[in-house]
């Protein structure tokens, strides 16, 4: 029996399958323009990765914005649920989530059986999210994993619009009057580091933090984040994964509740 999580974001796609033991396969596309063609994208890339036949599919679970344009999932649920069963299968001591995405970020308070206590989202405009350090990157013409490596050790300019808009334009300003790209890069991100903190302060948060989505790929973001909050952060290679985790997590309980 399989359990396959689809967790359509506004930027990439991400799918897995769970076999009631462990994830036994993961891929992550690009989104597009169809949600939908990028989720049965997705199935047909764990089949193949996972040896797995559609026989042996049971249930599937989709998240994420896109999910509403997945006819062939059995139950849709919000990313806010997913990342709370994800977080607790990676670590059940984890009591706090941050997640920064492609267009939205959150944060997630969890009680010791995973099940969620309270959220805060941003979800309003791209400000601090994957989104927005995406066309920063474009300004400085760098890619976005450029972003970190060159902020290090850097002093970080001052960027005091987080409008995508209007920090696009204070970007190109400071490079005129002479920043270099490492600082601007590190005042950008110092930038969301501080909107994603000030979003934390207001939930308050525990010991045990897990942060994940695309954003979570950022050293810089990571370290000053634990420095801020005068705490260790956990990631992990499946961070970006998750939601997805949490999907076909939930999608194996329901399984098992049918049964």
């Amino acid at each position: 029996m399989i359990s396959i999580g689809i967790d359509i974001g506004s930027v990439a796609a991400k799918g897995t399958a769970y076999d009631g033991e462990q994830i036994i396969a993961k891929e992550i596309l690009p989104t597009g323009w169809s949600p939908r063609q990028a989720g049965e994208a997705l199935i047909d890339l764990l089949i193949t990765k996972g040896d797995f036949s559609k026989v042996d599919i049971k249930v599937m679970v989709g998240t994420g914005y896109g999910r509403v344009s997945l006819p062939f999932i059995e139950q849709k649920v919000t990313e806010i649920t997913c990342h709370a069963r994800g977080a607790h299968y990676f670590n059940s001591a984890i009591r706090t989530v941050i997640d920064i995405g492609g267009q939205d970020s959150k944060v997630i308070k969890l009680d010791e059986k995973g099940k969620v206590v309270d959220f805060i989202m941003n979800d309003k405009c791209a400000a601090g999210t994957g989104r927005f350090l995406q066309v920063m990157a474009n300004v400085l013409e760098l890619d976005i994993s450029q972003l970190s490596e060159i902020a290090l050790g850097a002093t970080p300019c001052n960027i005091n619009s987080m409008c995508t808009v209007f920090a696009e334009s204070e970007v190109i300003s400071l490079l005129a009057e002479g920043a270099t790209k490492e600082e601007v890069a590190a005042g950008l991100l110092e930038s969301v580091v501080n909107k994603t903190y000030a979003q934390v302060s207001k939930l308050g948060v525990d010991e045990e933090v897990y942060f994940t989505g695309g954003v979570a790929k950022s050293h810089y973001i990571k370290s000053r984040l634990g420095e801020k909050l005068k705490i260790g952060i956990h990631d992990s290679t499946d961070s970006q994964f998750n939601g997805a985790i949490g999907a076909a997590l939930l999608g194996w309980d329901r399984l098992l509740k049918s049964r």
